[in-house]
């Protein structure tokens, strides 16, 4: 058992998802947003309010962390000035905390629009360079240098968790391929911990999807075995789907939306005007 692992984004929906199963896997669990604590907390966890962006508040709370699950941001598409605090400054916190306290390893939940411009059916698996769709996506990459950067000169270990479309269930058609539902992602999370040696990795948060666009085919040391299959949801959704457009780039690429969108437009809103909410 782990001694401590600190949880940044705790208050969002995955990071809710992911404080019970940590909790089990470490002695203390410190949980953090920069939004006030949930009403019940679990019996090894404590709650920090902190912003990621300021270092005098998140440079104390990794003290004595072995990992660190770093899932706090700005969770959409903003003007770069709006990202640049949480986003990127944020990520350099975690990691330059981290290193200076000795942590073993961080988990970061980067995303497919670090590499979002891709075409959906180009079969791209976790060694292709970065295309971000968005400024957004753009911070993702920062992140993933950032983790290959502090293990390359500094032996700091990290995971990068390429997050697809993570929802109770697939939402639209283009979630078949796209879905990672929330027990394959706490399982994705648990081994990206658990795996001995990972040095710098990147891995597609994905479930075990017929229809998947990515591969992890090259990092198969990490253990992930997704249990759960969009494909049971195919004939409904199918039924509810109009005609689909082969030249609308939130269908031809990977990125989905957020490669349709203006830079600094809100990813999320242009879903939701959509209809959709993957």
């Amino acid at each position: 058992m782990l001694t401590k692992i600190v949880l940044t984004g705790a208050r969002g929906s995955l990071g809710m998802s992911l404080r019970e199963p940590l909790s089990r896997m470490a002695r203390e669990l410190l949980s953090t947003d920069i939004a006030p604590a949930p009403e019940a907390l679990l019996p090894n966890e404590t709650w920090v309010s902190a912003d990621l962006a300021e270092m005098s508040q998140i440079d104390p709370l990794l003290e004595g962390a072995e990992m660190v699950v770093h899932f706090g941001a700005v969770v959409d598409e903003k003007p770069f000035e709006e990202l640049w605090g949480p986003n990127f400054m944020g990520a350099y916190n975690i990691w330059e905390a981290a290193w200076r306290h000795g942590a073993r390893r961080v988990i970061y939940a980067s995303s497919i629009h670090a590499v979002g411009m891709y075409p959906t059916n180009a079969g791209i698996d976790t060694d292709v360079p970065h295309r971000p769709d968005t400024f957004y996506g753009l911070a993702k990459c920062f992140a993933e240098d950032l983790g290959r950067l502090y293990w390359e000169k500094r032996g700091l270990e990290s995971v990068h968790l390429r997050i697809l479309s993570c929802t109770p269930e697939p939402q639209n058609t283009r979630a078949l391929g796209t879905w990672l539902s929330h027990a394959d992602m706490i399982r994705l999370v648990t081994r990206a911990i658990d795996t001995p040696v990972t040095g710098f990795a990147v891995a597609y948060g994905v479930s075990n999807n017929t229809r998947a666009p990515v591969s992890n085919a090259r990092v198969p040391f990490l253990g992930y075995q997704p249990q759960d299959n969009a494909e049971n949801w195919a004939e409904a959704l199918f039924a509810k789907a109009g005609p689909a457009d082969p030249q609308d780039p939130s269908l031809a690429c990977v990125g989905g939306p957020f490669a349709a969108i203006a830079l600094g437009e809100s990813g999320v809103a242009a879903i939701k005007a959509m209809g959709r909410k993957d």
